[in-house]
């Protein structure tokens, strides 16, 4: 399995619209080969902040999840004007876990 944590920052003022459009998001990846999770959060600290948790069967999971149209539509184009910097990606190998 392969774990990837991002986060991104909302510029301030835009959070609200930013996780509106991530949710819609989430909603339309729900049958995709090869993510076993796909999770949204928002900071409590920071409302700007937002985090996904991702876990993927496979590396070839995640290419592909980071290849299909929706993905380039939504995260590379849609979400950039919401952006108040790069996101952060942090690849983890799961250590233990309680589902």
């Amino acid at each position: 399995m392969i774990t990837n944590i991002v986060t991104l920052k909302a510029k301030p003022g835009m959070e609200g619209e930013m996780a509106e459009l991530l949710k819609s998001y989430i909603a339309q990846i729900s049958d995709e080969e090869g993510t076993l999770t796909y999770t949204l959060l928002q900071a409590k600290k920071d409302p700007t902040e937002f985090i996904f948790y991702e876990v993927y069967k496979d590396k070839a999971a995640m290419e592909l999840h980071g290849s299909t149209p929706l993905f380039k539509e939504v995260m590379m184009e849609k979400v950039v004007p919401f952006l108040a910097g790069k996101p952060q990606m942090t690849f983890c190998d799961i250590v233990a876990s309680k589902e």
